[in-house]
């Protein structure tokens, strides 16, 4: 299959695959599966956890075929669905252990306390950092850039969300990174 536009290939591999093609969903999945992957690696550090979420979204996915609702924007039906299973693992195990109380061994605090401390403030200071120039981008910047950078998402996807033409969307980006720059010099 040699469609240019990556929307409208993925619009037709959801259609072929809706119809019973199974070469379709493993394409599409072959598509999907990194970025997800990415965007899991974002939400926490667990990769056994993110790549098991992966699977359940592609069951549901699959599960779902013949629903008469379908996907109307597969990419971002992924990534709010492997988010919300994240989320949803995270609450599981919040309130799920199976260790029991008595059986949770006592841990004494670190020989290295300055160390920690040390670290600890270093971390808080880039956090201060980060957060102090991203407070100094407009709410639109701050979005773009959320989807651009951190949700590494392409600027025709971000066209959509945010409801802009593309070279708004690469000004926005464009002027954010000056300002940026500009309070990153201060």
């Amino acid at each position: 299959m040699t469609i240019s536009n990556p929307k409208k290939m993925t619009e037709r591999l959801v259609k072929d695959f809706r119809n019973g093609d199974d070469k379709a969903f493993s394409i599409l999945y072959d598509m999907y599966v990194q970025p997800l992957f990415n965007y899991g690696m974002r939400l926490t550090s667990d990769r056994e956890l993110v790549k098991d979420c992966i699977h359940d979204v592609f069951v549901k996915v699959y599960q779902k075929r013949n629903d008469k609702n379908g996907f109307t924007n597969f990419g971002s039906y992924l990534m709010i669905s492997l988010k919300n299973k994240i989320l949803d693992e995270f609450r599981r195990q919040t309130f799920v252990t199976e260790t029991a109380v008595d059986d949770c061994p006592i841990t004494r605090s670190t020989p290295d306390l300055e160390h920690d401390y040390i670290l600890h403030e270093a971390e808080e200071r880039r956090e201060q950092t980060v957060n102090h120039l991203m407070n100094s981008l407009t709410r639109r910047q701050r979005q773009a850039f959320t989807l651009y950078y951190l949700e590494e998402r392409k600027y025709d996807d971000i066209c959509d969300i945010m409801n802009m033409n593309y070279h708004s969307v690469r000004n926005l980006v464009h002027r954010g990174m000056l300002r940026l720059r500009e309070a990153a010099a201060v």
